[in-house]
Order: structure tokens, then sequence, then C-alpha cells
């Protein structure tokens, strides 16, 4: 019952309920969830009420979205503050929507409990315990190739519309300054000195805003898949030599040998390039409901491709292939789905448009080499919408990196495409009490998936977060190779065409 009446209570209008409250006030209900037969587990769930822009004095109040696990027994360590991913990660369902998904999480989340108390704070402006604001985005046309400029433009004009729709909002105030102050306000709520900080992607982006906004609250960390402040737009190279790092080994298995061409997969993918350069290509498939539809892919398609397509890395080299062999169509669903119109949560653009980038990477970014292979899709459309999102540029001094004194461990994959393992490396030399675990052929997943078959490195980690020792800590993990799967056809009969990148009849 308390479970449904939790349910109730996020399922009203939070901003009704927000200026009932005050700045600065908790409200927290108790509950529990049944994660095995016969074993519940405990939580608080609560709602902080904060300004929506704290340099508005005037400003309405909004619900921040918060729960604690607190550990079977004290242990005098500071309290674990879980960040989550996104921006517009919502994991506080975890808790109440009953799924195996959500229990998997609460399992991960349990284990805390031999550190300390464990805090998950959910992100303004995309929380179940406030509002979750999204836009509508427009369909993209299927009868020509998309572009970056069409994108950036799409960009600018859900920024434009974002803001017309809002006009009860004050949506300046959803940038990661505030959402670092969040997680503060939470901390001094709850009655604690000092918290450890764990977060992944823009969980650990937002982790180093914290740690730079409030320094003197944050014992130590635990980040991976690491954003820098100045790095939430990937240099095009750093993702390109993960994809070679994925390539060595997939060119090294015997069951995709069939496909490959002379030259392995990245030759492949050279080749497409070539191809593509020549002219878009219709492709024409059928739709769940037996229906045909056309889409025009292009090279800027594949640019995209490039970039979207990598989230897996044993899945990668299956889906070059089967480019490289002219087999279109999965392909092509997949991006008559993505430009079908949406809704875009608008606490990513609001956040990663005013964190932004130094001028100085911006121009690395243009003029990286990789920019003919992967295109400029992971920057243009923030960078060009900048000014019609209302959030404030945040500034260099916060975007660059500067000597911080907390001790940190950083964990990355040198096979994450989302975040390269290059941030880390990068970061590092400012972290004089920092200790980096590479994870060889680890992917963009949290630190304890990526460790899923090291202990011992596991519990090590958690000795670091209860007392900072980083004794057990490895700097090198290796997974093993994974099984990449196959094309889905049947291998070509002859050998490829050395170079033409066109198959052999």
């Amino acid at each position: 019952m308390r479970a449904f009446l939790l349910s109730l209570l996020m399922a009203l209008p939070s901003g009704a309920l927000a200026q009932q409250h005050k700045p600065g006030e908790v409200v927290i209900e108790r509950g529990s969830v049944e994660l095995e037969p016969g074993t519940r587990v405990n939580y608080e769930l609560g709602t902080l009420y904060v300004p929506e822009s704290r340099r508005n004095p005037k400003s309405r109040l909004i619900g921040v979205g918060f729960a604690r696990l607190k550990a079977p027994r004290p242990t005098g360590a500071p309290p674990v503050f879980w960040l989550p991913g996104g921006p517009g990660l919502s994991v506080l369902g975890s808790l109440i929507d009953n799924d195996a998904a959500g229990k998997g999480r609460l399992r991960s989340w349990l284990t805390f409990g031999a550190v300390g108390d464990l805090v998950v704070v959910e992100q303004r402006g995309y929380t179940r315990r406030g509002e979750m604001l999204e836009a509508s985005t427009v369909a993209s046309p299927l009868d020509r190739p998309i572009s970056v400029k069409a994108e950036a433009e799409a960009m600018r004009e859900v920024a434009r519309r974002a803001v017309a729709e809002n006009p009860d909002k004050d949506l300046s105030g959803y940038d990661i300054s505030e959402l670092a102050a969040d997680v503060d306000a939470v901390r001094r709520a709850l009655g604690y000195s000092k918290i450890s900080l764990f977060g992944g992607s823009f969980g650990s982006q937002w982790s180093l805003a914290l740690m730079r906004l409030h320094p003197e609250r944050v014992a130590r960390a635990v980040l991976s898949g690491v954003e820098p402040l100045n790095h939430g737009y990937d240099m095009p190279s750093h993702v390109f030599g993960a994809l070679q790092r994925i390539a060595y080994d997939a060119d090294r298995d015997p069951g995709l040998a069939p496909y490959r061409p002379e030259g392995g997969l990245m030759e492949a993918v050279r080749a497409l390039h070539r191809r593509f350069a020549e002219g878009p290509v219709r492709v024409q498939v059928r739709d769940s409901a037996g229906q045909t539809q056309t889409v025009v892919l292009g090279a800027e398609d594949l640019q995209l491709a490039m970039n979207s397509h990598t989230q897996e890395g044993e899945q990668w080299p299956a889906f070059i292939l089967s480019l490289y062999h002219g087999r279109y169509e999965d392909w092509a669903r997949d991006v008559i789905a993505e430009r079908a119109a949406g809704k875009t949560k608008l606490v990513g653009p609001l956040i990663d448009s005013s964190l932004g980038v130094t001028a100085e990477r911006e121009h690395q970014l243009r003029t990286d080499a990789a920019v003919a292979l992967l295109g400029t899709w992971n920057f243009e459309a923030n960078i060009a919408s900048a000014s019609d999102w209302p959030t404030r540029d945040m500034g260099d001094a916060l975007r660059k990196p500067v000597p911080s004194a907390i001790p940190v461990v950083f964990v990355h994959g040198d096979w994450d495409t989302s975040t390269p393992i290059d941030n880390t490396l990068g970061l590092l030399p400012y972290f004089p009490n920092g200790h980096a675990i590479q994870v060889h052929r680890g992917g963009h997943d949290g630190p304890f998936y990526l460790l899923r078959n090291e202990p011992a490195v596991k519990s090590a980690v958690y000795e670091f977060l209860k007392t900072g020792k980083t004794a057990g800590l490895p700097h090198e993990v290796t997974l093993p190779v994974p099984s990449f799967p196959l094309p889905s056809f049947a291998p070509p009969v002859a050998a490829t065409k050395a170079g033409t990148g066109t198959p052999t009849p």
C-alpha cells in the first residue's frame, strides 16, 4: 500500500506540490520493496525543494528526487552519493516500479552497504519526484540524406519551442552548477559533513563539477566513463582510436574471417566512406505492419552511424561488415525510427550547451583528422544552438581542469566510444591522489560492470570508498576477447576485390 501511495504522490503535478514548501525543505517517505521472495529492502524516498534558479530571489520551487539506503550497520565512512548519467537518466523507479531492470540496479545499490549509507540523487528537470521536462521533435524527411547542418537547425528550433512552451518555467536554472548545488543541499539536509561520489558518464562530469564547486565536502570519488568538464563533446580521433582497438580483435576472429575484406575491418570502414562519397543509396524495407518504406542514406548518415552504432563494441564489427557487403536493411530500419517525430529530454541540451567547451578545444574538435570519417555530429548541434538555450555560459574557469587533492579512482574501458579513455588519461595529471584502472576491452559501463570478472578489485574499490586506501587496486584489467556476433547472412562465396569495397559476385 505504501508503494502505491508513493506512486500516486509522484503522479501529482509537481509544480503545485512544490509551492506548498520552503526552499531547502525535504520530505521523506519510508517504504520497502520485495527484492526476492521473503526478502524486503527498506528505503527512504525523498524530495528536496529548491529554487529553480538560485540566482533569482523570486524563483519558483521545484522538486529534486533522491533515495537513501542505510547501511546495515554504521561504518564511520562518509556516505556514497551515486549520481546518474544522461543527462536525463531517472533511476528512482528501481524502488517503486518492481521490474526486473530495477531489481538488478537495486541489487547493485545494496552492495554499497559494505561502505556506508548510499544516497541516489536525480537530476532537476528529469526526476520522478519533480518534473520531467521534454519537448517535441519533428520528423526528418526520408527522401533525402540527413545532414549535420539540418540537425543543428532542428536543435535550434527545439530550443526556441521549448522556451515558448514553458513560459511558467525558468529554464536558465538547469545548468551543472545548479545540479552540483542540489547535491550539496541534499547532503546538508541529511546531516552529512562529507560525502563520497560515485558516477559514470555524465554522472562523472556532475561529480567533477561538485568537486570543483564544493571541494571541502567531497571525501573521495570513484568515476567511470569519465567526462571532464571541458570534454562534453568527444574528440573524433579518440573515438576512432577506440574503434581501432575493437577492430584489432575483430580482425583475428575466425568467425568474421569470411566477411572481412583484405585489410580488415578498418579497410571496410574506408571502403564504405569511398562508396558513399560517390552518392547516396535508396533502401526499401518493410515495417512490422508489412508496409514498404524507402529511405535515402548518404555520406553524413554513414558518419552518424559511425558515432551511434558503436555502443556495444562486440556488435560493431557485424554492423560494419553488413554495410560493406551492401546489406543496408537493418541500418535503414534504425534510421527510419531515428528520423521519426518524438520527444527529447530538455535537461540534456540545457546542460550541455551551457557547459560547452573552450574555444581552443572547439578548434581541435573541428580540425581533428577523424572528422573526415566521423563528421561533427558529436558537437555541431549543441554549439550551434547554445545561444538559443537560456542557460548561461559556464565559462572557461570552470571548464579548464585545475589541480585537486581529492582522492579519485578512475575506471575506464579502452573500447569506450561514448567517453574515450583519453579523457581519463588527460585528466589524471591534475589529481596527484588519483589512481586509474584501464580496462582493456571495456566499454561505456559502470565500474563494477567493467570489473565483473575481478571480485578482488571490486572489493578494493569498496575499501577505497570506505577508508581511502588504494592497496589492491591494479592499474590495468584485461577482459576476455568477446564472442563477436556474425552478420545475419551467409558469408560471401568469393573473396572481395582488395581495396575496392565492392564484394565480388
